[in-house]
């Protein structure tokens, strides 16, 4: 098993789960969080933005995962290294993103 099929299936899981926000966000039109709002990651995008961001990370996704080594969802190692890469980047995510939208402190409001 080659090293670097790893790597992209993890970064391929990553990208799968950064896809999900911005596409559902975007999808329900609501702005959200982007690395092209100003500044970026902080502020809004448009729902629009969101739902073509969420597409990219798609993309890059199903590329990295099917288009790099032979992937086989089947096998324990390639299906959690990318599980691992997408609960890597969702844990940032709610971290970065928590500060934001009051998800780091669960306080009724």
């Amino acid at each position: 098993m080659n090293w670097v099929h790893l790597v992209s299936y993890f970064f391929g899981g990553a990208f799968l789960a950064n896809a999900i926000p911005h596409f559902v966000s975007g999808s329900m039109g609501r702005p959200f969080q982007s690395p092209f709002a100003k500044p970026p990651g902080e502020g809004f995008s448009s729902s629009t933005v969101n739902v073509l961001w969420g597409m990219v990370n798609a993309v890059a996704g199903y590329l990295l995962l099917l288009h790099v080594g032979e992937f086989d969802i089947k096998s324990p190692i390639h299906a959690g290294v990318a599980m691992l890469g997408a609960l890597f980047l969702s844990v940032s995510m709610a971290r970065h993103f928590g500060k934001f939208n009051g998800g780091n402190s669960p306080e009724r409001q």
